[in-house]
């Protein structure tokens, strides 16, 4: 088993920033990618961003290319998510996910084992 607790939202005005941080346990040993997925109120869970076990690959969706971006630190079993330029589309529970077997490039959400609990970004306008 492996837990995923994600940290680090909150409300901010448009075109600002937050970092996302999820600190892993358990086994991490089989932990090779982890990413962040995001759901809106009323609509369904969309990827974001997936990074590979070295941190050597990335992989992002179009809609947050060039402002977000993902890290990991291995030495403390942690995976960020640094967003700049927000948009009040950008709203969602953003949840961590973990998985031995996806590659950086794998979008659904069904193909993740491991989920954190969420935590809320909110973007005013």
């Amino acid at each position: 088993q492996v837990q995923l607790v994600e940290s680090g939202g909150g409300l901010v005005q448009a075109g600002g920033s937050l970092r996302l941080s999820c600190a892993a346990s358990g086994r991490t040993f089989r932990i090779y990618t982890m990413g962040w997925f995001r759901q809106a109120p009323g609509k369904e869970r969309e990827f974001v961003a997936a990074i590979n076990w070295s941190g050597s690959s990335t992989y992002y969706a179009d809609s947050v290319k060039g402002r977000f971006t993902i890290s990991r630190d291995n030495a403390k079993n942690t995976v960020y998510l640094q967003m700049n330029s927000l948009r009040p589309e950008d709203t969602a529970v953003y949840y961590c996910v973990a998985d031995a077997q996806a590659r950086v490039t794998t979008i659904r959400a069904e193909e993740y084992d491991y989920w954190g609990q969420g935590t809320q970004v909110t973007v005013s306008s």
